[in-house]
């Protein structure tokens, strides 16, 4: 019988350390993914004049000019955080504040910025959030405790453009994750509207997405452990972390994009959050559109209808 207890306890103790183990790997690696932020951030104005060469002369004009800027703010808790600006071609209260993904930064948001500034005539602000690009950080916070930066954004983008601007928040991915974050807190009365680009439903059931097809593992007790541990290192949890129920407080007009051919964050995900939103909104489910390229495959389009939204509620 003691021999069976004591298999029993070591057993047991086996699976608690590797439950702990697994839990700690899945932080590192999908919060501190430190080579491919460090790979993306080196070439990221490389990267993105291949994949949309009509940037390079954009970018190229603005910097001749002096128009596109660095800005930093420093938060409370002494982290400095850092963004690129651009007025728009003429003076004007309408402003965009762009919202990168997931190990990206602001300048692979700036085909949107050209969207916006060139093609629509907006100020426009492009954040790096907290442990991307130039911005400090101990880890990626998947756009939950980033909604709180990227509404100090948007205090700043109004002062910058002038105070009284009309604004509106465009995300991909998980930046579209932080815009729907962003827009279930109280916002300010510039504040007109949301696009949110493939954003997921929340945190955690992204995670036990990539979970289930990265590793072949269930959710239970990866998961719980793991977003326990992330509460402890770093102040959320996985649980809290939820672009839907955000949504559900939003009271502003908020458009949905989505590929249909998105595995990244799957198709699925935009139904329940479009279902979830009250009051005005529009969907696009892009046909054969991947994860984040609904733009790159679909740009006279995607203006177009950017436009027409926003147009409906900036003057």
């Amino acid at each position: 019988m003691k021999k069976l207890l004591r298999a029993l306890a070591f057993a047991v103790l086996f699976v608690l350390l590797a439950v702990l183990g697994g839990s700690l790997y899945l932080i590192s690696y999908s919060l501190t993914p430190e080579q491919t932020i460090a790979a993306k951030d080196a070439a990221s104005f490389a990267y993105m004049y291949d994949e949309y060469p009509f940037l390079e002369g954009w970018v190229d004009s603005l910097r001749s000019r002096g128009a596109l800027r660095d800005t930093t703010i420093v938060r409370e808790d002494g982290i400095r955080l850092h963004a690129l600006y651009a007025a728009a071609p003429e003076p004007t209260d309408r402003t965009a504040v762009i919202v990168h993904g997931y190990t990206d930064n602001a300048v692979r948001m700036l085909m949107i910025g050209y969207l916006y500034n060139h093609d629509l005539g907006y100020n426009i602000l492009l954040p790096d959030l907290y442990h991307h690009g130039e911005s400090e950080g101990q880890a990626i916070q998947m756009g939950w405790k980033d909604r709180r930066d990227v509404l100090r954004w948007m205090e700043v983008a109004d002062a910058t453009f002038g105070d009284h601007t009309q604004m509106v928040v465009h995300g991909i991915s998980m930046g579209a994750a932080t815009t729907m974050m962003v827009s279930g807190e109280p916002q300010q009365p510039y504040v007109k509207c949301f696009v949110e680009d493939c954003g997921y439903t929340s945190v955690r059931e992204q995670f036990a997405k990539e979970l289930e097809e990265r590793f072949s593992l269930p959710t239970f007790p990866l998961l719980d452990v793991a977003g326990w541990l992330c509460s402890v290192k770093y102040g959320w949890d996985f649980r809290e972390a939820s672009a839907i129920d955000q949504v559900r407080k939003c009271m502003l007009p908020m458009m949905f994009i989505h590929g249909d051919a998105d595995d990244f964050v799957p198709t699925r995900m935009v139904w329940p959050l479009y279902e979830a939103k009250p009051g005005d909104k529009e969907l696009w489910v892009v046909p054969g559109a991947a994860h984040a390229l609904s733009y790159r495959d679909n740009r006279e389009e995607y203006t177009r209808r950017v436009g027409e939204f926003v147009g409906r509620y900036i003057e």
